[in-house]
């Protein structure tokens, strides 16, 4: 019987370290009144995930990430009021968290350019389970091999309405939110 394939002929396995990572959504205001309103910014606190490849080959990479969806707090410098108001229209309206409370994305194929030693421009086609429902998704990278570990900066943008979100709006929808969102990254994992 052959052995257990814990590390796989040379894979090696990366646990994300969300203390020393960033994860962040940004929404865009759009409507009569969107000049004197302002561009959410969120980031996630409580995310996880699995890196796994073969060093001498980034296309063996199989990546698993996952958002808690009432973990995405707002960061911008408004007032308190503000700030609870819009967590609460982006997790009961917007997110449905209750409903929906995991965001979560599954790599199916990874493209890896080397630039230099060590450095790559990386493709990550997946899928993205969110609000429930699960699309391809296309994420962007720059990968940044570490003695310990990796590093990935990168962004890529979704439409709300493609996983069967409703554009929320306020003032009588003087004021709403575009469709299209931005998440943006700098992850750091190593090994566990």
């Amino acid at each position: 019987m052959p052995e257990v394939v814990a590390e796989e002929a040379g894979v090696t396995t990366y646990q994300v370290n969300a203390r020393a990572s960033r994860f962040t959504v940004q929404a865009f205001a759009e409507g009569l009144f969107s000049a004197f309103g302002h561009n959410p910014k969120l980031n996630a606190t409580d995310f996880s995930g699995e890196i796994r490849f073969h060093p001498d080959d980034l296309r063996t990479a199989a990546l698993q990430f996952k958002v808690k969806a009432d973990s995405l707090q707002v960061v911008d410098k408004i007032s308190d009021q503000d700030k609870q108001e819009i967590t609460r229209m982006m997790l009961d309206q917007v997110l449905e968290a209750t409903r929906f409370p995991e965001i979560a994305f599954v790599s199916k194929a990874v493209v890896a350019t080397r630039i230099y030693e060590g450095f790559y421009r990386v493709t990550i086609d997946g899928q993205l389970t969110l609000h429930g429902v699960t699309r391809d998704h296309v994420i962007e990278t720059q990968l940044r091999l570490l003695e310990n570990g990796l590093r990935a900066e990168g962004e890529s943008r979704l439409r709300q309405t493609n996983h069967g979100i409703k554009l929320v709006s306020v003032a009588a929808g003087t004021l709403k939110v575009k469709d299209e969102v931005k998440l943006s990254f700098d992850i750091v994992a190593g090994r566990p």
